[in-house]
């Protein structure tokens, strides 16, 4: 290897040494495993799920009047009834808090879709900021049940 070749080789790895690749100082999120999705409570299966609401397609968020934003976290519950899977309506409400204890409102609406059997599903909507955890509280109770069932989970979201 010639002068000019190790000079040019020394001042690109110098270079690329000093843009902070990964190595020991790196700091890149651990994976966590996916939380439930779903919880069975007797008669009636809840499923229940929660994104960033870029993640919508336009037309959807448009239907069902959802801003599109890095920033906007929507919850999205269903309930169905045992052991055919038919949805049922529901009393549904969230209590949500962030780690710190700051409430966050999120407003639950109930949504109909047409089809063979009609869909019904819940969904509310709340602001995020970047790596944000949000613990979601939900109080269902199914049509022609007494007993009000509750669901907690927790899911973190990413702006940046």
């Amino acid at each position: 290897m010639n002068k000019r070749t190790l000079l040019t080789f020394l001042s690109l790895l110098a270079v690329t040494s000093a843009c902070g690749g990964p190595g020991d100082s790196a700091t890149v999120p651990e994976a966590q495993p996916a939380g439930a999705t779903s919880a069975d409570i007797g008669n009636h299966v809840i499923h229940f799920s929660a994104q960033s609401t870029d993640q919508l397609p336009p037309a959807v968020a448009r239907e069902y009047n959802i801003v599109r934003s890095k920033n906007r976290a929507m919850l999205n519950v269903s309930v169905l009834k045992k052991p055919n899977n038919v949805p049922v309506a529901a009393e549904v409400s969230v209590n949500t808090v962030n780690l710190t204890g700051q409430l966050k409102n999120v407003t639950m609406r109930k949504i109909e879709a047409p089809g063979d059997v009609v869909a019904i599903y819940y969904i509310g909507d709340t602001t995020v900021a970047n790596r944000e955890v949000l613990i979601f509280d939900i109080s269902i109770k199914p049509e022609g049940e007494e007993t009000v069932s509750q669901v907690r989970f927790k899911r973190q979201f990413y702006s940046d």
